[in-house]
């Protein structure tokens, strides 16, 4: 039972730490338990109709944080229960006969992962006593990995929402439709630089998954309502004669078609072309196009 329940906690810990590797570290971003508790938390958002509003992107973060922690808590606790309570020593006045074996292993084992420290069972096995230093190393790195990863969200999102407003300010001014009458020079500077934004929100996505999570309650701020407007100045510019723009505009579709095949590969799951990959990114995200 030793061998079953060291090598159950083991592999416990494993997924957790791999998950943790997968979603901070990873070019992809994203950790398989990692992405199946940000999905989970967004869908009971999306039930509810959003109803949490911006609060839904850092409450699936916490959840994510808090199965790292629960993970490698009873991953360890597994590798210490059959070690309870033969090979601790305990505080006078702490009779571990009163608690069952795997609550007290939990106990130790989220004491320790947490590096409270407070001395009332000690580790008498040799193996054991190498293994709590090791899982409050784990402690602290679950530690500074929560405050690195909620850091590093919000550049992108910033990136994302300054997309957003850049196409609302081309809307609102009818860019698309008076493209014709703006120079080729200017022209190809307003598409490229529209290029490079939504080149960087695709790697983003790419790279920081969990910004998808973040759902905007301001519609001038949100990319899933604004992003249709960047079809209409692709559009515009592939009417201009001038080779400059039309190749300004080629570069925005390219740009696009892989913003949308990011979206529907790792989020949305649907959508033929463009447009509809768009309109289900707005549905997602609880915009509505026809407004």
């Amino acid at each position: 039972m030793t061998v079953v329940l060291t090598i159950a906690g083991i592999a416990i810990l494993a997924i957790g730490l791999i998950d943790m590797f997968r979603t901070l570290l990873h070019p992809t971003g994203q950790g398989r338990v990692s992405g199946w508790v940000l999905s989970a938390t967004w869908w009971l958002s999306r039930a509810t109709k959003h109803r949490l509003g911006s609060a839904v992107g850092p409450a699936a973060m916490v959840a994510v944080i808090v199965m790292w922690v629960a993970l490698q808590g009873v991953g360890w606790a597994l590798i210490y229960v059959p070690h309870i309570p033969g090979d601790f020593l305990y505080a006078p006045g702490i009779d571990p006969s009163r608690y069952s074996a795997f609550a007290e292993a939990l106990y130790i084992s989220f004491v320790t992962l947490t590096t409270l420290g407070y001395g009332d069972a000690v580790a008498t096995d040799p193996g054991i006593r190498l293994a709590a230093p090791l899982e409050a190393l784990t402690g602290f790195a679950l530690l500074t990995a929560a405050l690195t990863w909620f850091a590093q969200v919000y550049p992108p999102l910033f990136r994302r929402r300054a997309l957003a407003l850049e196409l609302k300010g081309l809307a609102d001014t009818g860019y698309a439709d008076a493209l014709d009458e703006v120079d080729a020079a200017t022209a190809s500077r307003v598409l490229d630089t529209l290029t490079a934004e939504v080149a960087a929100v695709r790697v983003d996505l790419t790279q920081h998954a969990e910004g998808y999570y973040f759902q905007e309650e301001n519609p001038d701020l949100s990319l899933a309502r604004q992003l249709p407007y960047a079809l209409r100045m692709r559009d515009a510019a592939r009417s201009r004669s001038e080779a400059a723009v039309r190749l300004s505009g080629e570069q925005l579709s390219q740009a696009l078609d892989q913003l949308g095949a990011e979206l529907r590969g790792t989020f949305l799951h649907t959508g033929d072309d463009l447009e509809a990959i768009f309109a289900a990114y707005a549905t997602d995200h609880g915009q509505d196009l026809r407004t």
